[in-house]
């Protein structure tokens, strides 16, 4: 699935403001990945956020609009959801989903690398 090159450009414009960060990209989930501190942060997967949040969080945003539940294997996947344009249309609205993202991060354990075959 092609991603948003917009929208990630706008994500990359928000993490500039936070030079004490390190950041990089790189293209997972069929999106373009912004990886913080060598942990996945925030995914443009289409046109909709893929965001990592602190699971705690979920009776809280669950309810904000553009929320959307991420299934895989039948089960959801805790911690990640996708929010869709409508979610994050405002600069304020924007900035929430980045910055629920950029908070857990520093929290985030960071996936287990893959084995070598």
């Amino acid at each position: 699935m092609a991603y948003d090159t917009k929208l990630a450009d706008t994500v990359r414009e928000y993490f500039n403001n936070f030079s004490n960060l390190a950041i990089t990209e790189k293209k997972m989930f069929g999106g373009l990945a912004f990886l913080v501190n060598n942990k996945m942060c925030v995914n443009v997967s289409g046109n909709n956020l893929m965001c990592r949040y602190d699971p705690a969080l979920l009776p809280i945003i669950e309810g904000r609009k553009g929320y959307q539940n991420i299934i895989m294997r039948g089960r959801q996947l805790e911690g990640f959801c996708y929010v869709t344009p409508d979610g994050f249309a405002t600069k304020k609205d924007f900035a929430y989903w980045l910055d629920i993202c950029l908070d857990y991060n520093q929290n985030a354990k960071p996936s287990r690398k893959a084995k070598k075959k």
